[in-house]
């Protein structure tokens, strides 16, 4: 029976794979591949369950259906709800002409600088740096999409180019208040801050290093090469045409200055979520407007943009995102992982060569679902039992299957970052993902080799 699953999880998933390759659209190729599975499992194995406890509906049939909706709640109250927040902040900074005064007040700067391709570099450098404090791959995205997208693109950089960039600054999941890193550093029994600097830092450093550089070769390549496929951008990115005083660029800045002052870094006894942190600029921004315009019902009027641009991110990234997911549920419930781990522990191979194996098991499971933080949890347990058979230490195999789940997902056009930013650059996730490959391939590389050195 599992074998049959199996196959049929694979068949479902070469079909999809087909669809959107044809250009069909994700969001209904991702759902229809997902009920298609979860229907495949519950005909196959109908006394074993799909919901457990109180979300299920009494009925495994009825709890088909029952899983977008478990898988929506999770979404509008995380990762989704964030990007809604940091949508509709970035429409409303548009609307005012905040965005327009962060241009004009970098692009002296960069005129002078003439290396527009290094200052692609190091907004991935300052993303990656970020991650440590604002652990959401999705929402760090939108941060930067906001406030980092309009100053490469003035610079003579591509979206395409800046969207690549972005979609990897979450690739290495480095710090203490990263979710990944505190189960990692729980798994080898140390504390997180211990973790980091020990085992994190020796294998992140030269693999962000290495990154940064083919990210420099590779995304000024493409933009002399062009062929991006550019389709029509989200309202929120495209310029208002109003001037504001350059001052207004500070209310773009303000969300990440809060996210960082707020968090382990400085305050401790205060932490102030990302979704928070738009709120509370967007209504110091209302305020002002109140102030400085007499036009009451226009200000109130450019406030609802706010409202307009959650919505239209629902519509155009957090639905593709939900839809994601129901399918990576649909390969979960088809036993898919469960094989791969399996088929992994009957090998029988030296502790580098599980490393290996198991980073790359990782890290196809992440590619396939498009999360990171899923494949790593699944298969984080076992490396503890795996070191101890093989007379080895735990964090020769923890760190670079953590490292992988955040790579990988660089390279996966159903993830959340990916999905991100390729909608705020206009451009299909696969043309991200083309621009991702080589910088996540040699960053690969790098990290596996700098993690077998430790072993």
């Amino acid at each position: 029976m599992t074998a049959v699953l199996a196959v049929c999880a694979l068949l479902v998933t070469v079909a999809a794979g087909w669809l959107l390759v044809k250009r069909y659209k994700p969001v209904l190729v991702l759902l229809g591949a997902g009920l298609l599975l979860l229907l495949i499992r519950v005909i196959l194995r109908p006394s074993v369950p799909l919901l457990e406890g109180k979300e299920s509906s009494g009925s495994v049939w009825f709890d088909i259906v029952g899983m977008i909706e478990s898988i929506a709640k999770d979404q509008l109250t995380g990762v989704g709800l964030i990007i809604m927040a940091a949508g509709g902040f970035s429409a409303y900074m548009n609307r005012v002409g905040a965005t327009e005064a962060l241009v004009r007040l970098v692009i002296t700067p960069i005129t002078k600088l003439k290396q527009p391709y290094l200052i692609l570099v190091l907004a991935y450098v300052i993303g990656q740096l970020l991650f440590m404090v604002i652990p959401s791959a999705a929402g760090l995205a939108m941060l930067l999409v906001v406030v980092v997208m309009p100053i490469i693109v003035a610079a003579g950089v591509s979206p395409a180019a800046g969207a690549a960039v972005i979609a990897t600054t979450s690739a290495m999941p480095i710090g203490p208040a990263t979710g990944t890193e505190i189960l990692a550093a729980h798994t080898v029994g140390l504390s997180p801050a211990v973790y980091f600097v020990k085992h994190q830092l020796p294998v992140a450093i030269p693999t962000i290093i290495a990154v940064a550089i083919t990210h420099f070769f590779v995304q000024r390549r493409l933009d002399r090469k062009g062929g991006d496929e550019a389709g029509e951008r989200s309202d929120e990115h495209k310029s208002s045409g109003r001037v504001a005083p350059t001052w207004y660029a500070l209310f773009l800045l303000l969300p990440i200055i809060l996210l960082v002052v707020f968090s382990p870094l400085a305050v401790k006894s205060i932490q102030l979520s990302t979704v928070s942190a738009f709120l509370l600029v967007w209504v110091l921004a209302v305020i002002v407007e109140l102030i400085r315009n007499h036009d009451r019902s226009a200000v109130l009027t450019d406030a609802n943009t706010m409202f307009v641009g959650m919505g239209n991110m629902f519509a155009k990234v957090v639905s593709l995102i939900i839809t994601a997911q129901l399918f990576a549920e649909g390969l979960k419930q088809a036993g898919v992982i469960k094989l791969l781990v399996s088929g992994a522990e009957g090998i029988g191979l030296p502790l580098w060569g599980m490393a290996i194996l198991f980073t790359l098991v990782v890290g196809l499971v992440t590619f396939l679902t498009g999360s990171g933080v899923g494949s790593f949890t699944s298969f984080a347990s076992l490396a503890s039992g795996i070191a101890s058979g093989l007379s080895g230490n735990a964090t020769n195999l923890v760190t670079p299957m953590q490292f992988a789940g955040g790579l990988f997902r660089s390279v996966s056009p159903i993830s959340g970052v990916v999905i991100t930013v390729a909608g705020a650059a206009g451009i299909s996730p696969m043309a991200v993902v083309r621009r991702t490959a080589l910088p996540t391939l040699v960053g690969f590389i790098v990290m596996m080799a700098s993690s077998l050195i430790l072993i």
